[in-house]
């Protein structure tokens, strides 16, 4: 277990643990919360070895193994497959030591070192390699590309898979939701799940943390506080503490302002003086209780439009995407849609089917390959970018932003863009002092995100296009963007994979996939489970392509006529036959692909068969509730209806799992 008795730890001259203790057991998922600036990256620092306490004690088992993800960007012309592979630690090791046994021909120490290295699994490394890599939203064809051809955020992607390769005791995630769409996020919270070992993760994702923890770990004013439960656990538990706390002051108050009141009275009368000294003492005694003092909460509200155009746009016959070497890729066309005021809608889809080329195009950073988007006469867009820098400039300061954009805008801004009404501005957004001042390039990801908020704020937009807005943002300020967000009179246009966002702001879906948007009737748990869906045909369709593309004659140079009676006179007294060694060789191959595959396509079948017979146990149930009966029937077949919907949650997880298993033992004997 992990013990911490009595910590101290400073960053520089900041106090992040005064004196704390804490025990966490093994096995245990613990979410680590609290403010930003609280220390839990610094409290991840002292955990992996990176800083030492500065008093009390520390103690993690020797013996366990520790993975987490490393924070830097990869910089290597290594494969994805061979990156992530790399992350498996112990056949890393072994692999070093057979080949020096090897240099040295050592046959005991070679013999030693294959036993290893087949006890670690080094048969299936590239298979669980390559199913990490799926999972996490990487297309086959994309396995064998150099890690330096993916943009930033798919690297830290491989990072994630790479921690996740790495046999560990104790696994450390720092926000590792922060680069994934939802349908990566769906499937690390099943992998998560199935995690045995000690897990602390950093989130700000309130249904992520849900989902993967069993204790809450809450750090404030340098003290660690543990909680039993998830994050919707600890919320409840601390409200009730801290009204408890509020209710245990308030009472003590009293009973000092009594014990005062009669110390004042008589302590002067030498009758009274002994009753008076003695409450003096107990005044003294007394262990007081501190008062519950709220957390300046930052909250922040859209103003009111100018004007609600409506409709605010229509898209007549569009074709959205890019252009490649002169060419067009088209990810979706034939769109034919209208955006009304007032609607909030929140934008769907498997990664890369084109949720942020519709936010893009919409928002004008990007130009529609056809067709027409017409705007609504007053139309003002406020566009949040998945990456920040793609609307600050690095080496630019808040102040300067916020200038620049009251100068682009002039008059139609409606606001004083007087330097010192900026600086106000900027305060309302925790830009106080020398922030204002400061340059956006050394600035946390959390710090640019409130930034370009501030911007759209600032324009008063009545449309607002918000691609991932979340990412970097912790809990209290996610709480001020969907208040916001829930009174903005105007239009909201939302793609995020934070699930509580979308619940709370969204009251209707588009879908964006196979190169069409199209209503979602459904709730995001029905969401959850087309994307399960979605990602097996995808597999099915890569799987497909690899084959097919391998197995693609090439094409024959031109002959003349009288060469091809030639060819055709020889290819009938002569068929080159197949050699034998050849034909061993393909079925040596099938045998081994197949037996490696055979014990999970079992698995698949059987998942199969399970799923469909709860699904007709669910209908059943379903059909059941609509008819008249009972309270407790209802009660009764509630829980049943909710028991199976898990397990169907579960079982779906696991056979995409398992069919990504099978696909990349395919392709890797292919591939060899």
């Amino acid at each position: 277990m992990i013990i911490l008795n009595n910590v101290s730890l400073r960053r520089g001259a900041k106090l992040i643990l005064d004196k704390a203790s804490v025990t966490l057991n093994p096995g245990e998922k613990v979410g680590l919360v609290g403010r930003n600036g609280a220390g839990k990256s610094t409290l991840f620092a002292m955990l992996n070895g990176t800083l030492h306490e500065d008093g009390g004690d520390c103690s993690i088992p020797k013996v366990w193994r520790m993975a987490q993800v490393a924070q830097n960007m990869p910089e290597t012309e290594e494969s994805a497959t061979e990156f992530v592979l790399g992350g498996d630690t112990r056949l890393v090791e072994l692999k070093a030591a057979l080949a020096v046994a090897e240099a040295a021909d050592d046959g005991m120490a070679m013999a030693h070192a294959y036993t290893d290295l087949a006890d670690a699994g080094e048969h299936d490394a590239v298979p669980r390699a390559q199913s990490l890599i799926l999972g996490l939203g990487f297309k086959t064809s994309e396995l064998d590309q150099p890690v330096n051809s993916f943009s930033g955020g798919w690297r830290m992607r491989l990072q994630l898979a790479r921690a996740l390769m790495c046999p560990s005791d104790l696994l450390l995630l720092d926000e590792p939701t922060n680069h994934l769409d939802l349908d990566a996020l769906v499937w690390l919270e099943a992998w998560l799940k199935r995690y045995t070992g000690t897990m602390i993760v950093i989130s700000h994702d309130r249904e992520f943390l849900d989902a993967v923890t069993n204790v809450t770990l809450h750090i404030e004013h340098a003290k660690l506080n543990r909680y039993g439960g998830n994050y919707t656990s600890f919320e409840i538990m601390r409200a009730q503490q801290l009204e408890l706390q509020q209710a245990s002051f308030s009472k003590q108050q009293e009973k000092i302002a009594h014990l005062q009141k009669f110390i004042d009275r008589f302590k002067a009368k030498a009758s009274k003086a002994k009753q008076a000294q003695s409450r003096v003492k107990a005044l003294e005694r007394m262990e007081k209780i501190a008062p519950v003092l709220a957390d300046a909460e930052f909250t922040f509200e859209f103003k009111e439009p100018q004007n609600l155009p409506n409709p605010m746009l229509a898209i007549t016959d569009g074709a959205f995407g890019y252009m490649v070497d002169g060419q067009e890729k088209r990810i979706i066309d034939k769109v034919n849609k209208s955006v009304l005021a007032g609607q909030r809608i929140g934008i769907l889809g498997a990664n890369g089917q084109g949720k942020s080329t519709l936010v893009k195009t919409i928002a004008r950073t990007m130009p529609q390959l056809a067709g027409t988007v017409t705007q609504g006469k007053g139309l003002n867009i406020g566009y949040f970018a998945q990456q920040e820098l793609d609307v600050l400039r690095p080496d630019d300061n808040p102040l300067e932003h916020m200038i620049r954009l009251a100068k682009d805008l002039g008059p139609d801004a409606g606001q004083s863009g007087k330097e010192q009404d900026l600086r106000n501005f900027l305060g309302t957004f925790n830009f106080s002092g020398d922030m204002v001042k400061q340059a956006v390039g050394t600035m946390s990801g959390g710090e640019k995100a409130r930034l370009v908020l501030a911007m759209i704020v600032w324009q008063r937009p009545n449309l607002l296009l918000l691609d991932e807005p979340t990412n970097h943002l912790d809990l209290a300020t996610r709480e001020a963007l969907s208040m916001a967000l829930n009174e903005f009179e105007g239009t909201v246009m939302l793609v995020s994979h934070d699930r509580a966002l979308l619940r709370a702001v969204c009251d209707e879906f588009w879908l964006v996939g196979r190169g069409e948007i199209k209503p979602f009737d459904g709730d995001l748990d029905d969401y959850q489970r087309y994307l399960l869906d979605e990602s097996r045909r995808l597999r099915e369709e890569a799987k497909l392509e690899n084959i097919s593309s391998e197995h693609q004659p090439e094409p024959l140079p031109e002959q003349s006529p009288a060469a091809e009676v030639a060819q055709s006179v020889k290819e009938q007294v002569s068929v080159a036959p197949v050699s034998s060694a050849q034909r061993k060789l393909d079925a040596q191959r099938r045998q081994e692909i197949n037996a490696k595959t055979k014990p999970i396509k079992k698995l698949i079948e059987q998942a199969d068969k399970k799923i469909a017979a709860l699904h007709t146990e669910k209908t059943t149930i379903e059909a059941t509730l609509c008819m008249p009966i009972s309270p407790a029937e209802i009660a009764t077949l509630g829980q049943q209806l909710k028991k199976i919907t898990e397990e169907l949650d579960e079982l779906e997880m696991q056979w995409l799992e398992w069919a990504a298993e099978v696909e990349a033992i395919e392709a890797a004997s292919l591939a060899n």
